[in-house]
């Protein structure tokens, strides 16, 4: 790989480990303290503490495999850090789902019975959902350990070539196939959760945008602020899901200027949508101004 190459990417990556470990941060301390003082935890608080934690993990594996991919690193990849991070990413992938759900269930205004049962009962299901997660996730991850382990360990020894001494067998179908599946099961719910929304929130501003032609309304923009959200999201999130294919498949060598960006996708996807959720969710950016302007809470208050 060429200096300005490896230079840039590195310089990305860190970039992209900072602000992931930063966003996620900041969403998961300022319910930590709102924990602390109010003695309760929300269940929307609740799923985003546990999916900014997940992400915090994540964006360190990625990291970690970013210094591997530039041999800055001197630990080798191993079996039990592949397992760890499949279950870190498909932990996360879950409760990321849940939370497109849960948004889907409390902003849309369908009248169908299902959504109106479900949107009286989602907040009591939050904790069920994600101890549903970490159990997926650990189900997927000992079906990974067993069956499609081979198809890292493949792309380990692509990475390694020059110093290969023995053959490693090739990924069979069945190895790719019980991991698409594991993929797509979350994403064909967080997909029909986002379309719903998207149509919900489309149609509603639409109405907004008619009954209340040539006039400023402060609600039509709310709605347009949360549409553009959920679409940023929904690509986000799509980028995700292609980009683990790919890397998946072993079609892209390690190095390769197609291997890097898929790499970079990946760890945008964590980032960036913690900070979508920050400047979309007036709770989260209020902690966030906090934390990030902490002397202003020790200012004593001026008098006139």
């Amino acid at each position: 790989m060429p200096k300005a190459q490896s230079a840039l990417f590195l310089l990305f990556a860190v970039i992209q480990f900072l602000l992931g470990i930063f966003a996620n941060g900041i969403i998961l301390v300022g319910n930590i303290i709102g924990l602390v003082k109010e003695r309760k935890l929300t269940p929307l608080d609740l799923l985003l503490s546990c999916l900014a934690g997940s992400r915090i993990c994540l964006q360190s594996f990625l990291f970690y495999f970013d210094l591997l991919v530039l041999s800055l690193t001197q630990v080798p990849a191993s079996f039990d850090i592949f397992v760890i991070m499949f279950f870190v990413n498909k932990l996360g992938l879950w409760l990321a789902t849940w939370l497109g759900v849960f948004y889907c269930i409390k902003i849309t205004t369908f009248r169908h019975p299902l959504f109106l049962w479900l949107k009286r009962r989602i907040s009591g299901m939050v904790p069920w959902l994600v101890a549903k997660s970490l159990l997926y996730a650990a189900v997927f991850s000992g079906i990974y350990s067993k069956y499609t382990w081979v198809i890292s360990q493949a792309l380990l020894q692509k990475f390694s070539s020059k110093n290969a001494t023995g053959q490693i067998k090739e990924p069979s179908a069945l190895s790719f196939c019980l991991l698409i599946i594991g993929l797509s099961f979350p994403f064909l719910i967080f997909l029909i959760a986002s379309l719903l929304l998207i149509f919900s929130l489309a149609r509603h501003t639409w109405h907004m945008a008619t009954s209340v032609a040539g006039t400023r309304d402060p609600g039509r923009s709310v709605h347009i602020s949360a549409l553009w959200s959920v679409l940023s999201f929904f690509i986000l999130y799509f980028c995700h899901y292609s980009v683990a294919l790919l890397l998946s498949s072993c079609i892209f060598p390690p190095g390769s200027l197609m291997f890097l960006l898929c790499l970079l996708i990946s760890g945008s996807y964590s980032s960036g949508h913690s900070i979508i959720l920050i400047l979309g969710n007036p709770k989260l950016k209020r902690n966030a101004k906090r934390l990030l302007s902490p002397c202003d809470h020790f200012q004593e208050p001026t008098t006139g």
